[in-house]
């Protein structure tokens, strides 16, 4: 099958796959004890210090009778002190969460892949090769030849376009040299 499958096609397979091994069915979908929550944060109280109480209970449980325990306080100050306590009922989807982290951590393992392939593989692949370097030194020397060599008569006709394009170049490359001599070395500006 993945013979004949492209490498895109191949990752979307694998994907699929991972988040059918993650995700729950359906039918499962009561949310499990991690996923919901009251937290009452409660004040400090006389003598007592403040606290906060998590528990897992439904949403119509969510007060300070059925979290904070055990209750700090004595029977007839029960009411008072949870008046002061502030209760919410969290909800949260530790699926999407975990699905969240993986596509995260493979796309930075894929980016350390690719700087490890960079660092140690590339430079094995990429060795200089023997005839490029010779090349470029012929051409920084036939530069500097050409520079140094005085301009072609004006009076001599330019037969070709590549000829014409050679005339301009050289005559460009005159113009920096001497501009570059201006501003480096008698440090004043061309007007």
């Amino acid at each position: 099958m993945f013979a004949q499958c492209s490498p895109r096609c191949a990752s979307s397979v694998l994907l699929l796959v991972l988040l059918c091994c993650i995700l729950p069915p359906p039918a499962l979908g009561s949310k499990s004890s991690e996923d919901i929550r009251c937290k009452c944060i409660c004040p400090p109280y006389r003598n007592i210090s403040g606290h906060i109480y998590n528990k897992n209970v439904s949403q119509k449980d969510c007060n300070c009778l059925h979290v904070v325990e055990p209750m700090p306080v004595p029977g007839n100050d029960v009411e008072a002190y949870c008046l002061l306590c502030e209760c919410k009922y969290e909800e949260r989807s530790t699926t999407t969460i975990k699905v969240i982290i993986i596509i995260y951590l493979s796309v930075v393992g894929a980016l350390l892949l690719y700087m490890a392939f960079l660092v140690l593989v590339d430079p094995l692949i990429r060795k200089p090769d023997a005839y490029t370097q010779p090349l470029h030194n012929e051409e920084e020397n036939e530069d500097a030849r050409s520079l140094a060599a005085a301009p072609t008569p004006s009076g001599a006709r330019a037969n070709t376009v590549l000829e014409r394009v050679e005339g301009a170049q050289q005559r460009w490359k005159r113009q920096v040299q001497e501009q570059r001599k201006t501003v480096f070395d008698r440090h004043k500006m061309l007007s």
